[in-house]
C-alpha cells in the first residue's frame, strides 16, 4: 500500500466494577461503556464454570481484559465489547 498507512484499533478493557449477580461494567480504550451478564457464559462453557462461585467472580483482575483465578480465566474483550449492553 503505497501512501496509505494502515490504522490498527485493538479493543482493550481499561477500567471495570462489579455491579450485581454475574455483570460487570466495562471501560474500554475508545471510552465506550458495556455493561456485561455472565450469567449465560459461566453455565454454558465448562472453563467459566469456577466463576459460579461468585466470590471468585468478584475477584477479576483488569489486564487489556477481564482476567480470574490467577490468569487462569480470560475472556477476550472483543466477545466483551460486541455481548455487552451500552450503559
Amino acid at each position: 500500500m503505497t501512501g496509505t498507512a494502515a490504522l490498527f484499533v485493538w479493543t482493550e478493557v481499561l477500567n471495570a466494577t462489579y455491579l450485581d449477580s454475574y455483570r460487570i461494567l466495562v471501560q474500554f480504550n475508545n471510552g465506550v461503556r458495556k455493561i456485561v451478564d455472565f450469567a449465560n457464559i459461566v453455565k454454558r462453557y465448562p472453563v467459566f464454570q469456577p466463576l459460579s462461585n461468585l466470590t471468585l467472580f468478584k475477584q477479576f483482575k483488569v489486564t487489556d481484559t477481564l482476567e480470574w483465578d490467577n490468569e487462569k480465566i480470560d475472556i477476550a474483550p472483543e466477545y466483551l465489547y460486541e455481548n455487552g449492553i451500552p450503559a
